[in-house]
This record gives structure tokens, C-alpha cells and sequence, in this order.
């Protein structure tokens, strides 16, 4: 059987990704799916950026706060939901696409993953408790920096999740992430992909994430994480989010507002930095020069690359 065509937009955050993937899919009669880690939760819409009404377009979109914060999502869970609504979008008569900036999401669903058919709970949970604490956080870090020097490079000490996820990974398979990111490198995936990212200078993109935060505060951003502080025990994916302990800290008088907002703008550049990396190593990425361009012409400039590949079959 011949493998359905999957577009993806991906990118560093704040670089117009969710604008170009809409205007992509009204260009194209194609669906949205969000391949974004913070935005799959509930009660979290102004923190992870998700998109408004108004920003859609009309067009339809999947895997936006579906998932309980309490619970623990993995990129394995991910790819078999991605996997369900690129059928049903496909069964439609539309085009699936995928748009979002978490990279082992978007691996997940274009590149086979073994290593996250393997999970154990128990050591999940021992790491995780490890690193509930500063001192915990570095000792994992310590951990993975000896065992996986690459993972620790790309990775930040504070970003407790993905770090433990390479420890496991390690101590379940033997092999480091990277050495079984290389071999999913190597394997077919089960779509025909083709994969786009806005780019921008860096000092733009900067600029870019300022206005972001900006109009995050003006869309309630404050509000939300108060909200989020009364009731940590049922919100615990929030304290991961950028913006969080930043706005946290200000609400509970540590810092003054205008410092949270400073440091939020400053998570945010550190982010987007890691995330560059992550694309600029993947070689299927097509990067796009967004300079001077509007989202729908960034668009037009995908959709002409589309058709050249696969054709009458997009048309």
C-alpha cells in the first residue's frame, strides 16, 4: 500500500509556524495536527501559546488540550494519536499536517521510535522524584552527562523530563539516545513527509519571542498561572512550562513582575536556541527565509515545493 503524503511545519518557537501551517492547509484542503508537548494540555492555553479561534482559520485542527496534566504523556502515546487523526484527516479526503516544535513528537510520527516502545514506571518515577530538587536535578544531569555527553549538550540541567527520558532510555536499551536517534535516522518511516521551517536571523527570532511574551501577558498570562498556583497538585506538567515559575515567583513577591517577565523572554531565546539545533541536525528540514514574507506567502512558497514532489497527487 502506498504511504500517504504528511506535511510538517516545524520550527523554533515564536517563528510564525501556526500562521504558515494555516495558510498551508487552506492553500492544500489539510488538517492540522499539534506537535507540540505543552499544548496537548488542559488549562493551559495562554502558557503554551495554543491557538486561538481566531488564528485558525477555520481550518480544523487535532491533539490541542487533550490530555490531563496529571497524566504522564510520552512521545510513544503521541505518535499513536498522530497516527489515528492523520487516518481519520486521510479518510476525509484532506492532507494531514503536522505543526509544532517539539522535534521527538514530530520524529516520533516520521522516523520509527524504538526506543519509546520501552518504558518502566517504576524507575519513571524514582527518577523523577530525584529530580524534584535542585541538588536532585543535578545529579541527574551529572548522570546523564557520563553516560550520554551529546543528550547533555542539547539539553538543559532544569529540563527534568527530557533528561530523565535519557537516562532511561540508557539504562532500558544500553544504547544513548542519540546512538538510537542515529539508527531511527537510518529506518523508513511510514509516510512520505516533507518538512519545512520558517528561518529567520536569529536576532529577528529574538525579537519575535519579546513581542510573544508581550502579548501573552496582555492575553492573560498572569491570570492563568495564578489560577494554576492554587491547584500545583493537579496542574504538575505547568511547572515545565516556560512562563510558570517565572510569573510564580513574581505573584508570590520574589521577583517584581517586570523581572518575570524579563526571565520568561529569556527561557523562551534559551528554548528557541535549543530547538534551532534540533532542526538544523535533521537534514530533511527545508528551511524557508520568512524575512519580509507574510505567513501566506511562506505558504505559496511550500505549496509550489509540494507539488514539484509528489505531483497531480496534491492538486
Amino acid at each position: 500500500m502506498e504511504k500517504h503524503i504528511l506535511l510538517v511545519v516545524a520550527g523554533p518557537t515564536a517563528s510564525g509556524k501556526t500562521a504558515c501551517a494555516v495558510e498551508l492547509a487552506l492553500l492544500m484542503n489539510g488538517e492540522v495536527i499539534s506537535a507540540d508537548s505543552m499544548q496537548i494540555y488542559k488549562g493551559m492555553d495562554v502558557l503554551s501559546a495554543k491557538p486561538t479561534r481566531k488564528e485558525m482559520k477555520g481550518v480544523r485542527h487535532h491533539l490541542l488540550g487533550f490530555v490531563d496534566p496529571r497524566e504522564r504523556y510520552t512521545a510513544d502515546a503521541y505518535r499513536a494519536d498522530a497516527k489515528f487523526a492523520i487516518e481519520e484527516i486521510v479518510q476525509r479526503g484532506k492532507l494531514p499536517m503536522l505543526c509544532g516544535g517539539t522535534g521527538l513528537y514530530i520524529n516520533a510520527v516520521t522516523r520509527p521510535m524504538s526506543f519509546s516502545e520501552q518504558s518502566d514506571e517504576k524507575m519513571h518515577e524514582e527518577l523523577m522524584q530525584i529530580g524534584a530538587t535542585a541538588s536532585g536535578r543535578k545529579q541527574l544531569f551529572d548522570i546523564l552527562r557520563e553516560i550520554d555527553p551529546d543528550s547533555a549538550a542539547r539539553l538543559h540541567e532544569n529540563d527534568v523530563r527530557r533528561v530523565t527520558r535519557a537516562i532511561e532510555i540508557f539504562r532500558l536499551t544500553g544504547k544513548t539516545q542519540t546512538e538510537q536517534m542515529r539508527l531511527d535516522r537510518e529506518r523508513e518511516g511510514d509516510y512520505r513527509e516533507i518538512i519545512f521551517a520558517p528561518d529567520w536571523p536569529r536576532e529577528e527570532l529574538y525579537r519575535r519571542i519579546g513581542v510573544r511574551v508581550d502579548e501573552m501577558i496582555k492575553c492573560g498570562l498572569v491570570e492563568e498561572v495564578r489560577r494554576l498556583i492554587k491547584d500545583e497538585e493537579r496542574h504538575p506538567t505547568a511547572l515545565q512550562a516556560i512562563g510558570y515559575k517565572e510569573i510564580a515567583a513574581a505573584l508570590r513577591g520574589e521577583i517584581s513582575m517586570s523581572e518575570a517577565v524579563e526571565w520568561t523572554k529569556q527561557a523562551t531565546r534559551h528554548l528557541a536556541k535549543r530547538q534551532l539545533t534540533w532542526f538544523k541536525r535533521d537534514e530533511r528540514v527545508i528551511w524557508i527565509n520568512a524575512e519580509g514574507k507574510t505567513a501566506r506567502e511562506m505558504a505559496e512558497e511550500m505549496h509550489r515545493m509540494i507539488v514539484e514532489r509528489f505531483g497531480c497527487e496534491v492538486i
